[in-house]
């Protein structure tokens, strides 16, 4: 048995933890491994486990520390890699028959992967994902079925589905996720954690499998809003090996993370118009309670509405089936069967658009940014639900994804822009699943996005709570 918790349950906290020396990262590794033994067959965290690597690796970190070489926060950090990025440890499936299993060894680390390894952290496994980061589980498949550890009856979100179930489930501290049309941030929401989209660029994207090649984000997601300002100090810069990647000065985000909103305007968004019919009824008083607490904290409050709103949504989907039809047509045609039936469903349905459609939605995506870039005038940041709903059961996919209730996801409009939106828990249905809230920054203005989530965080408890039967 492991010893009990001495330090609060994240990232930041086991970070001062190891300083204060009241746990080790063996210990800290040795509790997330166990609570994988535990509980990854009902939940379906892992594609592959590093127990054996791992542990090295912490003992390598607690020797460093005793030696006074302590490489930042992330030192001996237990972390949660979702498996369409590459790692040493082993191959990247992206949860698919279909990818070559020696693409990933021949690349070798993905340079997130490798900017977190040089910064001390220690990698578990590789998480489970939706295949090719889209579609549905499909259990015909021999892949594990991601489970919601705040009800295992329902989904932890797509398609960073492991890494959101695993850092709720205590089987890692933090975790990269990838965010298309709302990979991370839906996870994060439906899992009761805090998730980083950062801005397009900000982060290399090399080493991970594309899904669309102009929506493609990596970032961070952990249980709170300081965690994932840790991470991202870390895998924010350029990289010459992706095209996309920007070279933008790095702020310090930590220095942002004041508690004090005093300055900031804050445009809210309801998104009343274009919630789906089946919205929970706990999402407009949680997120009016939450709005009372960035205004206490000094932000000044206006209301707002996104431009171009069902149209970027459109955007979104129009540029991403097409894009990841190019990179799938060929393993489509040979390998139909092979794919899951919800991954073959959505990407093929990119063979329908023509070029012009193609090109409509980018300059319909050109607008919609011009247009945001005026709103931005006036406001520092933008707030929205993340979803209007709780977890969906997990019989019940096929109503959300392509499906009536898919507007209860307020995620796609922000990958077709591309700035940094953070979403973070604000509160549980009645049913005791997590709700979560996103704020939108400008482009590569993650510390206002950061210091606004964190001023809240550092007045809630939302993202502290853990379920039942889970965690240390």
């Amino acid at each position: 048995m492991t010893a009990p918790t001495t330090y609060e349950p994240t990232l930041d906290g086991a970070a001062r933890a190891l300083r204060e020396g009241t746990v080790t990262s063996v210990e800290l590794t040795r509790r997330c491994l166990d609570a994988a033994e535990a509980h990854d067959d009902e939940l379906g965290v892992f594609l592959a486990r590093f127990d054996d690597r791992a542990l090295a690796a912490a003992e390598a970190a607690d020797a460093a520390l005793a030696a006074g070489d302590d490489l930042g926060p992330l030192h001996g950090i237990p972390l949660g890699i979702k498996d369409i990025i590459t790692t040493t440890e082993a191959p990247t499936t992206a949860q698919s028959l279909i990818l070559d299993r020696a693409w990933g060894p021949a690349i070798g680390d993905a340079p997130v992967a490798a900017r977190l390894r040089a910064a001390g952290a220690v990698f578990v496994g590789k998480a489970s994902t939706m295949e090719f980061a889209i579609g549905r589980p499909d259990e015909s498949k021999p892949f594990p079925i991601p489970r919601n550890p705040w009800n295992p009856l329902t989904w932890p979100g797509g398609s960073s589905s492991g890494t959101g179930a695993g850092v709720a489930a205590g089987m890692f501290l933090g975790g990269l996720g990838t965010d298309t049309g709302g990979s991370i941030r839906i996870p994060a929401a439906f899992c009761g954690i805090s998730g980083l989209m950062p801005t397009f660029g900000r982060v290399p994207k090399s080493g991970c499998v594309p899904l669309g090649y102009s929506l493609d984000h990596i970032g961070p997601m952990a249980r709170a809003v300081r965690d994932c300002a840790h991470m991202l100090q870390v895998l924010a810069g350029h990289d010459p090996s992706d095209a996309c990647c920007v070279d933008e000065p790095v702020p310090d985000y930590g220095s942002a993370l004041t508690g004090d909103l005093t300055g900031v305007r804050i445009g809210v968004d309801t998104l009343a118009r274009s919630i789906a019919t089946d919205t929970d009824p706990s999402v407009p008083g949680l997120l009016e309670a939450a709005v009372r607490v960035l205004a206490e904290r000094g932000a000044d409050i206006v209301e707002v509405e996104l431009p171009y709103y069902r149209e970027m949504v459109t955007a979104d989907m129009v540029t991403l089936t097409a894009e990841a039809m190019a990179y799938h047509a060929t393993d489509l045609r040979a390998r139909w069967n092979d794919y899951f039936a919800g991954t073959r469903t959505i990407v093929a349905s990119g063979a329908l658009y023509s070029a012009a459609d193609y090109v409509q939605a980018q300059r319909v995506r050109r607008v919609a940014q011009k247009a945001l870039a005026e709103l931005y005038r006036d406001v520092d940041l933008v707030l929205t639900p993340t979803c209007s709903i709780g977890a969906p059961a997990l019989d019940d996919l096929n109503t959300l994804i392509g499906g009536p209730r898919g507007t209860a996801l307020h995620t796609a409009y922000w990958d077709s822009v591309g700035n940094p939106v953070l979403s973070l828990p604000m509160g549980f249905t009645a049913d005791g699943l997590p709700l979560g809230m996103q704020l939108a920054g400008r482009p590569f203005d993650e510390a206002t996005v950061l210091r606004a989530g964190d001023a809240y965080q550092q007045h809630t408890d939302w993202h502290l709570r853990t379920p039942e039967g889970y965690g240390s």
